[in-house]
């Protein structure tokens, strides 16, 4: 499907066009789908060429909507957990740490 020259009416898209990127992207469309998408795909083109007909010349281009800010906090020092009571709770402990199973045997 061409585009359309700067003013003109926008280009119809067929069902023809519809039914070819329907294939390209393998989607199984019936009769009722292609109409449907035909429609709605026409009508995105028509109000796209509603916004290319926009006088846009003295509009600043808008990289971000609202103002970036940066949010800090202060650095706040604060106890942990106590390790006697977290290691009291463990499963398992040796010499002030958690005792897990080995995760690779030896000599494998």
């Amino acid at each position: 499907m061409s585009t359309p020259a700067s003013g003109s009416n926008p280009a119809r898209i067929t069902a023809e066009v519809v039914a070819k990127v329907a294939k390209l992207a393998s989607l199984h469309l019936n009769d009722d789908e292609l109409a449907l998408m035909t429609s709605q795909l026409s009508g995105m083109l028509e109000h796209f060429a509603d916004i290319d007909k926009l006088d846009l010349d003295n509009v600043a281009p808008l990289a971000q909507p609202l103002p970036l800010k940066n949010v800090f906090r202060e650095d706040v020092i604060v106890s942990g957990l106590d390790r006697d009571e977290v290691l009291a709770a463990a499963p398992a402990a040796e010499d002030g740490r958690f005792r897990v199973p080995p995760s690779l045997s030896r000599g494998e």
